[in-house]
């Protein structure tokens, strides 16, 4: 059943405006929290009742990791400070998983500082919280999406086949309806638009500003309107951020299926078209969506 939201969304116009012809852009990745995750969290066992094993049931604790959530700070030339993701709240720094929702609080335990919300880390690099005009969201699942609130005065920009399954899915979908439900400037983009078109080893692609410095990538599967997005840095190389497509590089070489998974068919096909890409573009940064072992060599800045 559709949930209703007091949020409304638009068909975005493409590509935005901001634009610089041959733009590059600064890119600054941000630690928000760290989750417990399942032993399984990376890769689900194979045999019967594989979903319902990797989900570590009847795992002790002390076996489970910490992963990395992480957003992203993209400093474009004419558009300004652009967020890709908005991590958690700050008052799960207070309440724990609880502050997500009952649900969440019984499932998860989570790891955060109040000063790593993302609006509380954009002052220490330059740039105030009100600048922000655009949000790119990879998809609207809770530690994505947390922060959501804290940006009245941005452009959201979301899947149109993402924003369909928030509003009917629920915890047990990875959604949290009082994450997203603000009457923001929430704007779609349709990868089955026949003006999108494919770059690279993608299929279907936006050019966001319309000068190439920022790509908005259709990689479904792990939800049903995941988007990957790849930025051209100031240096010209390009950094991909995976987003959820891939929870890790291994994910990547090893062609690894998680546990959470929406579609296995569309996720494999996605996960296809980015290992296409790392093998066909060597010189370009990947940082991917909760890469626990990658966390560490994630640099500061990159342009």
């Amino acid at each position: 059943m559709r949930v209703p939201v007091a949020a409304e969304t638009r068909r975005a116009r493409l590509p935005l405006d901001g634009g610089v012809e041959g733009a590059g852009v600064r890119v600054q990745p941000l630690l928000v929290a760290r989750m417990l995750a399942m032993p399984h969290f990376y890769q689900r066992p194979s045999g019967p009742l594989s979903t319902l094993r990797g989900l570590g049931l009847l795992t002790p604790r002390r076996r489970w990791q910490h992963v990395p959530i992480p957003a992203f700070l993209v400093e474009h030339p004419g558009v300004g400070p652009v967020l890709i993701d908005t991590g958690l709240p700050k008052a799960v720094a207070d309440e724990g998983a609880r502050a997500l929702g009952f649900a969440a609080g019984v499932a998860y335990s989570i790891e955060m500082e109040a000063d790593h919300a993302v609006v509380e880390q954009l002052p220490a690099r330059g740039v105030d919280p009100m600048d922000v005009r655009v949000v790119v969201m990879t998809h609207l699942h809770y530690d994505h999406a947390g922060g959501i609130a804290a940006f009245p005065q941005a452009t959201f920009v979301v899947d149109a086949d993402e924003w369909r399954a928030a509003r009917s899915g629920g915890f047990t979908k990875g959604y949290a309806r009082r994450l997203i439900d603000h009457p923001f400037d929430w704007r779609e983009v349709d990868f089955d638009d026949p003006r999108v078109t494919s770059f690279a080893t993608f299929g279907r692609t936006i050019d966001l500003f319309g000068d190439g410095s920022v790509r908005l990538l259709s990689t479904p599967g792990h939800t049903p309107g995941h988007m990957s997005v790849l930025l051209r840095l100031e240096s010209g190389r390009e950094l991909l951020l995976t987003a959820d497509a891939a929870y890790a590089r291994r994910t990547i070489d090893e062609e690894l299926v998680p546990v959470f998974v929406d579609d296995v068919h569309r996720y494999r096909r996605s996960l296809r078209e980015i290992r296409r890409y790392v093998e066909q573009t060597p010189g370009a940064e990947v940082i991917c969506g909760h890469d626990r072992d990658g966390w560490p060599a994630v640099r500061e800045t990159y342009g």
